[in-house]
Order: structure tokens, then sequence, then C-alpha cells
């Protein structure tokens, strides 16, 4: 079977189901693009089948664009949903691929480039959302930042601010516009990570903020479980995409990113997106407030 023919389905071992890869030094500006990544990740262009799971669906997905939110734009996309992706107007190369591939796909996507470190912003891409999807009934809040710093000292003012207007701001102002427009049957999926429990001495940061989006995704399923929308958590490990070449790993470590796994490799954002499918569909209609470990076979609480 040639690795075109190969899909999420296909039975095969996974050390060896992706490369092994040795990425070389190197460096992007912020945000960084898949475009521009050396050796190319897997978003699951050529190597995710749909079963229609997600037929008629509506989904928001923030930081859709790339990496780990443009493999769950792709793979709503082929499992029937329309899709709508937010990005930073800096990513529009990247967000015309994944627009080019839902539409393939015979899906609407609607792009909102928009910066959601500013609350008005976040209001902004869900009522865009909503108007170009006619509804809404998932959203994803994937969007984050990871700036690594050998020390405290090091993290600037600036740089906890925008990770945590990043990931923590972003992702409650995003929740509280979204909440009212989901319909009983909805699902919510955060995208947290092995941070959040093991965190990097370099990481202290984004960490902390992965943490916290643990402690809010629970806290938050419990208050929506009653009106029948589902909030669950997705953690991955060390996946490669943009994130890690724009400061998100010391530059040193790139070549050695993610053999330490127990699989014995860095894991491609196409992996991850049948989790988010699996939380999106109703297929996990009793899985309320959980986190997803998808991290390679490292240990999780």
């Amino acid at each position: 079977m040639t690795s075109e023919q190969r899909d999420q389905l296909t039975f095969d071992d996974p050390t060896t189901r992706h490369p092994d890869i040795t990425p070389p030094e190197q460096d992007q500006p912020k945000p960084g693009l898949d475009a521009e990544l050396e050796p190319r990740s897997d978003r699951g262009e050529t190597s995710y089948r749909g079963t229609g799971r997600l037929e008629g669906r509506k989904a928001l997905v923030t930081g859709g664009d790339s990496g780990i939110g443009g493999a769950v734009a792709i793979a709503f996309a082929r499992e029937g949903a329309d899709v709508a992706i937010n990005y930073l107007p800096d990513e529009e190369e990247d967000a015309a691929r994944i627009a080019e591939l839902v539409e393939a796909a015979g899906r609407r996507c609607v792009r909102i480039p928009a910066d959601v470190r500013d609350r008005e912003a976040c209001d902004l891409v869900v009522a865009e959302a909503v108007e170009g999807l006619g509804g809404l009934d998932v959203l994803v809040v994937n969007a984050g930042r990871q700036v690594a710093q050998e020390s405290i000292e090091d993290i600037t003012d600036e740089q906890f601010d925008d990770t945590v207007r990043t990931n923590i701001y972003a992702m409650f102002w995003t929740c509280r516009a979204a909440v009212k427009h989901l319909p009983a049957g909805s699902s919510i999926i955060l995208s947290s990570s092995i941070q959040a429990y093991s965190p990097s001495e370099t990481l202290l940061d984004y960490a902390m903020t992965k943490a916290a989006m643990n402690n809010f995704g629970k806290g938050l399923a419990k208050q929506l479980a009653p009106k029948g929308v589902r909030v669950n958590i997705v953690a991955p490990g060390p996946i490669w995409t943009p994130l890690q070449v724009v400061d998100g790993q010391p530059k040193e470590d790139l070549p050695e990113f993610g053999k330490g796994q127990p699989l014995g490799r860095a894991g491609q954002p196409v992996e991850l997106a049948p989790a988010y499918v699996f939380l999106a569909s109703s297929e996990s209609s009793y899985v309320v407030g959980e986190t997803l470990n998808v991290n390679g076979g490292a240990d999780s609480p």
C-alpha cells in the first residue's frame, strides 16, 4: 500500500506509521507558517479519510490555518462539517490552503482573520462564524502561543501577557461568546498540552496556561452538561507544527524533538484529528469533562 493510499484507519506499526523526523535547526518569524516548515508536517491532506461522522455540523476552529488546527479543519470537513477557521492575518497563505482542502471536500469554509488576544476580536470571530455557517455546534479552542526561555528572568512582561491573553483570555472570551449559540448536542473542545502535567523548565508561562485550561474545561463541562453541551480537552504531546520553530523550542533541541517519547518519534498533526472528531461527534455522548492525552506514550494523570 502506498503512502497516498494509507489513512487513519490503516492497520500498521505506530512507531513507523510516520517518519522519525530529525528537524534541522530553523527559525521563523512569528506567527510561523506550515508552508515554510522543514520537514513539512502531515495535516491529513492525503492521509485522512472521512466516514460521515460529522455530517451537517457547523464548526469553528481557532488557530485553524496550520498545525493541529489545520488538521482538525481538514478532518471535520471530510467528516461532513462546514468549518470556520480563525487565524492571524499574517497566516493567510496557510489559511488559503486549508480553505482549499475544506472546499475540495464539498464543505463550506469561512475564513476569519483576527487576533484573539483582543476581546472584541473574539466576539467578532464567533459572530462571523455563526453568520457564515448559519449556526454553530462545535467550538475548537486551539489558537496558542508558546515561547521557550531558559530562565524566568528572561520572560518579559510582554511575553507573559501575550501568552496568557492568547491561551487563557481568548479561550474564556471565545467560549463566553459562543455558549449562547450552541444547541443541545454541541461540543466545545480545548487544545491543552502534556505541559499541563509535565512542565518543561523552558516553558513556565505556557505550561501554566495549559494547566489552567484543563481546570477551566472541567469546570465549564459541569456547568454546561445539564444543557446538553459537552466540554472536553485534548492534551497533545510533542507534535511537529510551526509552533515549535517560532521560539517554541530551544533551537538546538529541534533535531531531537519528540525522540524521547515511548514511540520514539514526534507526532504529526493528523494523528490528533481523530481525537477531535470523536469528541465532536455523538459517539462521545457520555464523555464530559475528560482530557484525552495524545502524546506518544508519556505518563498522564
